[in-house]
């Protein structure tokens, strides 16, 4: 987690739909396993004990136990062989693949380029060479109108199989450029400095960090997240003296306990930097002057206090939304001079309706995004306290905050989309309360807008709740049961899969499929509660609801059991292998990407640099005995049971330091042994990459096109 507006179809928000014809119920074949033998994973005995029970696990072996490196040969033997048995899936296939890939890269501008933004002077965008996969970026003084390159992405990744940029930044004097940049896929990065007057290199680098950094006020300063050794956290924000060596930095902010994740971000307006510490539900945040980082950070909300914030500063004041009183945040101010808990002023109160998500402070107003009753807004708000909603051409839509760069300017930069309206760039005229359009992202090869229809509809979950879900299809789907659909969630941490357009999803469309989003708990869609919802405890409600989501969408005629695929990513691979154990009979084919299906073993591996912050998230097994049985009786890996089961494609990256490739490797060998089907099973292990497999927008290409092609092969189609 990327047309002209008088052309906007209108969009349905339904709650029921009015068809009362039962479909035919019909079986689907399945896509069966290929000619050639399947890889055939070794079992080898192993046994642990927690609070009295016995964990068995015969393919507990996959993990290489000089992890974070990866040699041993029986294991690399046996990704190997996974891989080549989906080359053997994919040879037949070229063709189809052949197309698929081209249609999706038919949709992507080759030349595809940014809304400029205006910082410091200059007027700063980004954009693609035609053929190249890595974005080059550019920036023109305001006063010469001279433009420069000062980051060629392609020249950077050029001797590099994998490579991606974590973030980079210009000094306050115009003068360095500092980037940090992974070639592994394995998110640790490197710091480098460039004098871009004389496009030299400066001496210093720093090393196994976070990807985070920024310059100082002073130009001589560099802040960054400092990796602890052998593992993913951040041990440490630190600031860096350019021309000294790295062990020499001065450490901001230190963080001992391996529950909480470090930060740091400027505030609007440069006056402070923000240092936080903190877990999904607990933030500690402090504040650096930012012209005197060396100065003693001042606590402003400790853990303690056990509520999570958020955090900007404008005309002398700290702007704070906080979840102390309400679940959905309040909103407040406090003085700088004064910025004591007890000092807070309430400017919006908690609602149960209204979720306050985020903020920006500029000089002469804010502005505040917010999701009411599961829809987007964006509130503008004047230091007097008047304010008002930004009005957007759709009733059912994505928006959020987007690149305003400057703090004294009159507009708001907004990214919007839809499931039908492509990726849209709106400058928000503050003043005049309207909507500019600065880029609609275009298809090359032709897109009509008008052709397709979007809904929003209700669906009564096992336990009485209404779960949203968002559906796509093109005019003329009928709604008898008889045509595809693939259904899609993620359903963790509070994060939601947004209402959003999709030029991939096109190649499903125009072939007769409906495309859903399952809103279902665990995501943050109808307010934080509905994050709890999904958690700990209550975490089976995710995989319920994306079940009884699928029954409805059966129910209403919008497609049969047994005709829809579903895919889903990371905690939403978890949901996909959940779903597919639960109710395997609903599936025509199942996509389960980098799935973080062994809860289980993972939680209890205290090791892992994930794992002690992921407590808060599913429980803590190696403590708690009843959070150890609740992740046992749901984590997908344990719960596999001899029975039949869709045709399924796994996908996972061997330096992912997010989910293991044990993780995938483990549910396709156990998979493979139990099920009882003759229905294809397929693994791809990126031997080079991590989390989020190519790092080349047309290498991901290649990939998606792919995972389409064994769902369209899932369901009988063939071109």
């Amino acid at each position: 987690m990327r047309l002209a507006l008088s052309l906007l179809v209108p969009v349905l928000i339904l709650s029921a739909c009015s068809n009362d014809k039962e479909p035919e119920m019909q079986t689907y074949p399945r896509l069966k396993q290929l000619s050639v033998a399947a890889p055939v994973a070794a079992k080898q005995n192993y046994t642990a004990k927690y609070h009295g029970k016995e964990l068995n696990d015969p393919y507990h072996w996959l993990r290489d136990s000089g992890y974070p490196e990866v040699n041993d040969k029986p294991i690399i033997d046996y990704l190997t062989a996974e891989n080549a048995y989906f080359d053997q899936f994919l040879a037949p296939n070229k063709s189809l693949i052949d197309t698929v890939f081209e249609e999706v890269k038919g949709r992507t501008n080759e030349q595809e380029e940014s809304v400029p933004w205006i910082d410091n002077g200059y007027e700063y965008r980004w954009y693609y060479r035609e053929g190249e996969e890595y974005r080059t970026r550019s920036r023109k003084n305001l006063t010469t109108g001279e433009e420069e390159v000062f980051l060629d992405e392609t020249k950077l990744a050029k001797d590099f199989d994998y490579f991606t940029l974590g973030g980079w930044d210009i000094s306050p004097d115009n003068r360095l450029l500092v980037y940090s940049f992974n070639t592994d896929g394995a998110e640790r990065y490197t710091v480098r400095i460039v004098d871009l007057q004389s496009g030299e290199y400066l001496e210093d680098e720093i090393t196994e960090v976070n990807g985070e950094i920024a310059f100082g006020a002073d130009s001589k300063t560099v802040i960054y997240g400092q990796l602890e050794k052998d593992k993913w956290r951040t041990a440490s924000i630190n600031v860096h003296k350019i021309g000294s060596q790295q062990s020499d930095d001065k450490i901001i902010l230190s963080e001992a306990d391996d529950g909480f994740f470090l930060s740091f971000h400027f505030t609007s307006d440069d006056k402070y930097l923000v240092v936080s510490s903190g877990q999904r539900e607990v933030s500690e945040l402090s504040v650096i002057p930012g012209d005197d980082l060396f100065s003693e950070p001042k606590l402003l909300i400790s853990r303690e206090m056990k509520f999570s914030a958020s955090i900007d500063h404008a005309n002398g004041k700290f702007y704070i939304l906080a979840n102390d009183t309400h679940k959905n945040s309040r909103f407040v101010s406090v003085d700088d001079s004064q910025p004591s808990y007890d000092n807070w002023q309430t400017l919006i109160e908690g609602s149960d309706d209204l979720y306050l998500l985020g903020m920006q402070t500029f000089k002469g107003f804010i502005a505040l995004q917010a999701r009411e009753k599961g829809i987007d807004k964006i509130r503008i708000r004047d230091y007097q306290g008047n304010s008002h909603d930004v009005a957007f051409p759709e009733p059912v839509y994505s928006a959020s905050l987007g690149n305003s760069s400057e703090f004294d300017q009159d507009f708001v930069r907004v990214d919007y989309e839809s499931m039908v309206t492509p990726d849209t760039v709106f400058d928000y005229q503050v003043n005049d309360k309207k909507l500019e359009t600065r880029k609609v992202t275009t298809i090359p090869s032709g897109y009509d807008k008008s052709q397709y229809v979007t809904e929003r509809l209700m669906a009564p979950s096992r336990d009485g709740v209404e779960v949203p879900i968002s559906v796509v299809y093109k005019k003329g789907f009928k709604k008898n049961g008889k045509q595809p659909m693939h259904l899609y969630g993620y359903g963790a941490y509070g994060i939601t899969v947004p209402p959003g357009f999709s030029e991939l999803r096109l190649s499903l469309l125009d072939r007769g499929f409906a495309f859903a989003i399952a809103h279902v708990r665990g995501s943050d869609m109808l307010g934080y509660q509905w994050y709890l919802d999904g958690k700990l405890e209550k975490r089976t409600n995710a995989f319920n609801d994306f079940v009884d989501a699928a029954q409805y969408l059966i129910k209403e005629n919008y497609v049969s059991e047994g005709n829809i695929s579903i895919s889903g990513r990371s905690a939403g691979g978890e949901l996909m292998g959940a779903v597919t154990i639960q109710a395997p009979q609903l599936w025509r084919s199942v996509t389960l990407g980098v799935p973080f299906v062994d809860v289980l073993n993972t939680m209890l591996d205290a090791t892992l640099p994930l794992t002690p912050p992921e407590w808060t998230e599913w429980g803590n097994p190696l403590e708690d005995s009843v959070a150890y049985d609740l992740i046992a009786s749901y984590s997908p890996y344990d719960n596999i049971e001899a029975k039949e089961y869709p045709p399924m494609l796994v996908s996972g990256g061997i330096n992912d330091p997010r989910v293991t490739y044990w993780e995938p490797a483990k549910w396709t060998a156990k998979m493979r042994e139990m099920k009882t089907d003759d229905n294809l099973l397929i693994m791809r292990i990126n031997m080079g990459a991590g989390h989020f497999a190519n790092s080349g927008r047309y290498g991901r290409l290649r990939d998606y096109a792919e995972e389409l092609v064994f769902m369209l092969k899932s369901h009988g189609i063939d071109k």
